[in-house]
């Protein structure tokens, strides 16, 4: 099992594997070379998906960051320029003695791919004499977590005795017929496992609120997205004519999906900006969870902030049953395990804070995920743009259907979540490489980039 904590990671844009992973990475080396004796120069060298669209994920600027001692929760958006161009003209991280050049010292390698991972990374520390003193290779998995080699895998909630462990979909409504509680009951007594009831809780109160408020800025903004694809943003505009649609006599039934669509737009283009967003399970997936909390928050009834913490749960429940028995990596598996684990997730919730009964909630999980496998990852000039903001409003939109057609039925599907998250797998294993965040095939191909 997986904790709702690391799935939610507050952070920055444009992606969680290029971007958060690879800044959390860096920052673990500054820490590790800062108590090495002799150290003078470090160096860090990309492979695979990073290199491939490490410039329009912002993969550069992420290591950059992290060598410098910035966290993705905490560097202000506003202020990243500022700090790569200060570190561009004196080569200093802040470190005595230490330099890092990044126009010499940061190397993307297009030609090799790390054994286990597309997304690697190897960093190196070396004396004034060019003497090698330390190396570590890591991967960026997906959704801000990185792993080194040698590692059997993240920590976490994993890594700790829980009441209820679960490692199938199956064990989990297992739990829940013989213990009687609701899928966010038992996130929830798992995470006592790591921390305590009012920490829980004033974590996830934060992690709804950074969404919303991602949504909110993104209502409020206007312009150009950076990147040289000229697209612009569209979340004020569209917000400008639902809300001047309220006052009109006649108002179109599919409106509710305008909205749905919208909340989802305006975090999307947040993260493109490379503004603040949280992990839902990855920032190219980031629109989808909250959006569909802001519907709940808007539309639906008897809106509480203990809902939308079982939300959260719910959705977290679903989310770490996909990441441990498949991926949430664009770059592993396609955008299947980004957008369509965030619908899975988002369904999940929405079906849990409607009154859904746990096989309710598995099937709108099992819907939503089913609708988008095969899903490719084949960002426009490797930014996360086009298609990546639209898929999210969609996203959201099949993950309310989801929810909804799942609370029609009885619970009973003849697809299990288990059998299609290990459809997805597969699915992912199958697609060839081009297809996988690397912008070397689809639409990356056959659109212009400029």
């Amino acid at each position: 099992m997986i904790s709702a904590f690391d799935l939610f990671k507050i952070g920055i844009g444009p992606s969680s594997s290029h971007t958060i992973g690879p800044m959390v990475a860096a920052r673990r080396f500054r820490e590790r070379v800062a108590a090495l004796p002799g150290a003078a120069r470090v160096t860090a060298e990309i492979f695979g998906s990073l290199a491939w669209t490490g410039r329009g994920h912002a993969t550069d600027v992420a290591i950059f960051l992290g060598l410098l001692g910035h966290e993705p929760a905490t560097v202000d958006p506003d202020r990243v320029t500022e700090y790569t161009g200060i570190l561009a003209e004196t080569g200093d991280i802040g470190l005595p003695g230490l330099v890092f050049e990044p126009a010499r010292d940061l190397a993307l390698n297009f030609t090799e791919v790390l054994p286990r991972h597309t997304n690697g990374m190897r960093f190196r520390a070396f004396d004034a004499a060019g003497a090698l003193l330390d190396e570590v290779v890591c991967y960026s998995v997906g959704g801000g977590f990185v792993e080194e080699e040698g590692e059997a895998g993240p920590a976490g909630i994993e890594a700790a005795p829980v009441p209820y462990p679960f490692d199938s979909g199956a064990d989990l409504l297992r739990i829940c017929a013989e213990t009687g509680l609701s899928i966010p009951q038992v996130q929830m007594a798992n995470e006592r496992a790591l921390r305590g009831q009012g920490e829980i809780e004033d974590g996830l109160d934060a992690i709804r609120d950074a969404m919303l408020a991602c949504i909110a800025r993104g209502l409020r903004m206007d312009g150009e997205l950076p990147g040289g694809l000229k697209v612009r943003r569209r979340a004020r505009r569209l917000h400008e004519t639902l809300e001047a649609k309220k006052l009109a006599n006649s108002r179109p039934a599919h409106e509710i999906m305008d909205w749905i669509g919208l909340f989802a737009l305006a975090v999307n283009e947040e993260n493109a900006s490379g503004g603040r967003v949280v992990t839902a399970p990855t920032n190219g997936a980031a629109g989808i969870v909250p959006a569909v909390l802001r519907y709940i928050v808007d539309f639906c009834p008897d809106w509480s902030e203990a809902r939308g913490r079982d939300y959260l749960l719910a959705a977290a429940a679903i989310g770490g049953l996909i990441k441990r028995r498949a991926s949430i990596s664009g770059a592993e598996v396609g955008c299947q395990g980004e957008v369509g684990s965030a619908a899975a997730m988002a369904a999940a919730g929405l079906a849990a804070v409607l009154g859904g009964c746990p096989r309710q909630v598995a099937n709108a999980a099992e819907i939503a995920m089913e609708h988008h496998l095969g899903m490719t990852c084949d960002p426009i000039g490797g930014l996360v743009q086009i298609p990546c903001i639209e898929r999210n409003a969609f996203g959201a939109n099949k993950a309310v259907a989801a929810a909804s057609l799942a609370l029609h039925g009885d619970g009973v599907h003849f697809v299990s979540l288990d059998q299609v998250i290990e459809t997805m797998r597969q699915t992912g294993h199958d697609m060839q490489d081009k297809y996988k965040e690397t912008s070397l095939g689809g639409l990356a191909v056959n659109v212009s980039a400029c």
